[in-house]
């Protein structure tokens, strides 16, 4: 079978599509940019891998000066094991036999392997699958007003600390939260009273770990934390531009599309579905933007179709077969749907590389 990859000097407008591309100089600039800001601050900056899943982007961001790298799954960071990492934070509560059995053999083969946990029910699973020979670093998790997991109260984070650091196959290595937009205010009161709290008990807390890319460039408002964890800023999307964390110029991720259809006047047929652009709105009323045709609407999304309301652009609006660029709502999803990311420098692809982690979800 022929590959429908492209090979390393072939222009974009001669890639198939649909097909998800990276911009060179923008994800350098965007690494950089990132690094620069933590190292300005004395942060630790994690980067989360969800975003690209692909060995090399993490070998960038870890060259650069990431501490670590973050991964919310076992399967995930099994993959960046096997690469080579040795710091691995896994932020997810692990439960369940096969999955502490796959856990432990990760733990044998990664020097810094640490997880999360909320729950004594997590905790005690955890606990009952390691030895004191080499115990298992585990963080609590805190709820700073994100709403997803995490103890509700300093006190709840305190309590479970010393659970943590009670169970001899344990080790207790910090708090970790993954906060709403703008919450830092919130985020560093409770860090210092779970921090006063842990004092008075004689536990010492060397990590604390705040998160999000939306808050990327706010990371200095919490100085309590340690460490900063975020994915979507290597790339950067259409959320991350309405958040004000970036502009269009640093969009490293667009999807190129092909018009495969003009059945109305008013209406555009893509041929990039819900497997190329998700069905993740995340607070949009559309499905994308298009690059140089902002008032066009990708309104809905079949499988294999993209329909775009062109009634404000008809006249302008590429014709069949003409290509088109569009800036994702959320490039986590979109890597996930790949087997491999096309790279390019100026129009021109660099490279194809695998995205190694996709589909490690469990």
């Amino acid at each position: 079978m022929q590959s429908s990859w492209p090979e390393a000097g072939t222009p974009l407008d001669q890639v198939s599509t649909p097909m998800p591309v990276i911009d060179e100089d923008r994800l350098e600039a965007n690494i950089s940019r990132a690094q620069a800001y933590f190292d300005q601050h004395g942060k630790g900056l994690r980067p989360h891998i969800k975003t690209h899943k692909i060995v090399a982007v993490a070998e960038a961001q870890r060259a650069a000066g990431a501490i670590g790298i973050n991964c919310q799954k076992v399967s995930e960071a099994d993959v960046f094991a096997q690469a080579g990492f040795e710091d691995i934070l896994i932020t997810y509560n692990i439960l369940g036999a096969a999955k502490l059995k796959r856990l432990r053999a990760l733990h044998e083969r990664v020097p810094r392997l640490s997880v999360v946990a909320d729950s004594t029910v997590t905790v005690d699973g955890l606990a009952a699958a390691f030895d004191t020979a080499r115990p298992l670093t585990v963080l609590v998790e805190c709820d700073t007003g994100g709403k997803r997991c995490g103890v509700q109260t300093p006190e709840a984070a305190a309590a479970l600390a010393a659970h943590i650091a009670a169970a001899p196959s344990l080790r207790f290595g910090g708090v970790l939260t993954y906060p709403a937009a703008g919450g830092a205010e919130a985020v560093e009161a409770f860090l210092r009273r779970t921090m006063a709290l842990l004092a008075d008990k004689g536990i010492d807390c060397p990590v604390r770990s705040s998160g999000g890319s939306p808050d990327l460039f706010k990371a200095h408002l919490v100085p309590s934390a340690t460490e900063h964890r975020a994915g979507t800023y290597v790339y950067n999307d259409r959320s991350m531009v309405r958040a004000g964390e970036c502009t269009r110029a640093d969009l490293a991720m667009h999807v190129l599309a092909t018009v495969v259809s003009r059945p109305a006047e008013d209406r555009a047929v893509l041929d990039a579905g819900s497997k190329t652009l998700t069905s993740d709105l995340l607070g949009f009323s559309d499905y994308g933007e298009i690059d140089g045709f902002e008032s066009a609407r990708i309104v809905s999304l079949s499988e294999e179709h993209a329909v775009v309301d062109i009634s404000a652009c008809r006249e302008d609006f590429p014709p069949i077969g003409g290509q088109v660029r569009i800036v994702p709502n959320h490039t986590c999803v979109v890597s996930n749907l790949f087997d491999r990311m096309v790279f390019h420098r100026n129009g021109v692809v660099t490279r194809v590389e695998d995205v190694a982690a996709r589909g490690t979800v469990w």
